[in-house]
């Protein structure tokens, strides 16, 4: 029961990240690979910040400085590649993820880095009669936060609407009043601090490398596709589902275990080729 905990625990922080690119994708229909960097870059950001402020104010800085970065991307890169060929915006945010990691070892170095557990989330509780670190609860907390908060700011909210519409519809919802172009900023400045959000919880789950972006990244879209592109729900049930695997492959089957998460995207895609939710928002 532990490590289907832990397996909880990587699947709520890959959720976090991978439903920041499901919500760029459901609007500028972008295969963003420079989402990983920006998961990379919030982690060293949010550890820069908290050595000298703390975990909390890291935290809140890492998502507002990837949140403003995201609001220049889709300005210089998105917008002006809007009318290219998928491939070429594929192309450029995969060089973007390079350059990101070039700039972190430039400025922070290519030794791991390990990040310290917030004060007020140290120690264990007892589950099932073993210890379980309070800090690992608290990612699940964060996931079910995050879920909850978009599935209500989506369903309840004006703007919700309006970001519902236009990824159905961009064009039918710009003739009706819409500022589209401001709405897309507002998307992937969201996409993007949820990416820096889930840097900052992984920190302590994982060592900072420049090169945790590039493999994270994998999981990522693992989730996605066997959730259904477009979909909210389908990428919390996938990114359950391939944490599960990801965790117990580590512990039973470590040879294999990268494997895994490819084998249940091809299972699935093979059974149901619209992902586990289809097109649902």
């Amino acid at each position: 029961m532990i490590q289907i905990l832990n397996g909880v625990v990587y699947g709520s922080f890959l959720y976090v990240l991978a439903v920041g690119l499901v919500l760029i994708f459901g609007l500028r229909r972008i295969t963003n690979f420079a989402h990983g960097g920006f998961f990379m870059l919030g982690a060293y950001v949010s550890h820069a910040v908290a050595v000298h402020l703390g975990f909390w104010t890291g935290m809140v800085a890492s998502v507002a400085v990837l949140a403003v970065l995201g609001v220049l991307l889709d300005r210089f890169v998105f917008r002006p590649l809007a009318s290219e060929e998928p491939i070429v915006t594929l192309l450029v945010t995969f060089g973007m993820l390079f350059v990101l990691e070039d700039a972190v070892r430039t400025i922070w170095g290519k030794n791991f880095i390990s990040v310290a557990t917030p004060p007020a989330l140290a120690g264990s509780v007892t589950i099932f009669g073993s210890q379980f670190p309070v800090y690992r609860l608290f990612v699940i907390a964060v996931a079910v936060a995050v879920a909850a908060g978009l599935a209500l700011w989506l369903r309840s909210s004006r703007v919700g609407l309006y970001v519902r519409a236009s990824s159905v519809d961009p064009v039918t919802t710009g003739m009706q009043g819409v500022d589209t172009d401001r709405l897309s900023a507002l998307v992937v400045a969201i996409g993007t601090g949820l990416a820096g959000l889930s840097g900052t919880i992984a920190g302590p789950l994982m060592a900072l490398s420049p090169s945790m972006g590039g493999y994270i990244i994998i999981d990522c879209f693992i989730v996605i596709v066997t959730g259904g592109l477009t979909s909210f729900t389908g990428a919390f049930v996938a990114a359950l589902v391939i944490g599960q695997f990801h965790n117990l492959g580590l512990v039973y089957v470590p040879e294999v275990a990268s494997m895994i998460p490819l084998l249940i995207m091809g299972l699935v895609l093979g059974l149901r080729p619209q992902g586990l939710a289809g097109s649902g928002k």
